[in-house]
């Protein structure tokens, strides 16, 4: 199964300026990804989907490969991510070369490993997943048999539909959320259905015990935190 790495980086972030070429740290934010993506020998092909050549410059440096620049038409606030994976995988199809698979990983999530990446798509194979996402664990208070939700007489029904709700913490069935680091899905899958995603979903638990998605200066300074931290340990 060949596996196309594919690093979505647009120019025109709002939340952090310039984010994916910022410094954190000694480098740039998309050079974390980058460098996972290229320690990971299940990935065949690591490349950057950008509209910016400065990233695109950027990229180059850290050793991933531009071979296109995407259209401004994919790269605004309201493109949907899944027309930028489609792109690639056709612009590739275009010079005959095709994937099984597609593994996204998003810049703004600098501290999945590549063993994350390695072990993600072990699994996927393994599987024979239509897609697979990282996950994390849900804490037992936010578990969704634990929430509520609101009924049109204004009182609060269970969220998962149950009549009872589960009283002991250890009966709780575990629950997990999406982290954004790592996605995988069959390229037929993609094509077909337009789909990250699929009828059969198979997950990574993240193993890096801190977890940044940077969207706000708030999290770019958490991520500044995170390796102040381990500086000086």
């Amino acid at each position: 199964m060949t596996i196309l790495g594919l690093i979505p980086a647009r120019g025109g972030s709002k939340g952090v300026p310039r984010k994916n070429i910022k410094l954190l740290g000694d480098k740039p934010l998309i050079a974390y990804t980058i460098d996972a993506g290229l320690e990971c020998a299940e990935v065949d092909e690591l490349v950057v989907s950008t509209d910016s050549l400065e990233i695109a410059e950027t990229s180059k440096k850290s050793g991933a490969k531009v071979p296109f620049m995407r259209p401004a038409a994919l790269a605004t606030d309201k493109s949907p991510s899944i027309d930028t994976v489609i792109h690639a995988v056709e612009f590739y199809a275009a010079q005959g070369q095709h994937f099984d698979a597609v593994c996204l990983l998003q810049p703004t999530c600098p501290f999945r490993t590549a063993n994350d990446i390695t072990e993600a798509i072990k699994t996927f194979k393994n599987k024979n997943a239509d897609s697979l996402i990282s996950v994390r664990e849900v804490p037992h208070e936010f578990n969704p048999h634990w929430t509520f939700e609101t009924e049109e007489n204004g009182f609060l029904k269970i969220a998962t539909g149950e009549k009872q709700i589960i009283t002991r913490r250890q009966e709780l069935p575990k629950a997990y959320h999406r982290d954004g680091s790592i996605y995988i899905v069959k390229t037929a899958i993609l094509l077909s259905q337009r789909s990250l995603y699929g009828e059969k979903i198979a997950f990574h638990v993240s193993e890096n015990l801190v977890h940044v998605n940077i969207d706000t200066l708030d999290d770019w300074a958490k991520a500044e935190k995170h390796l102040d931290l381990d500086k000086k340990h």
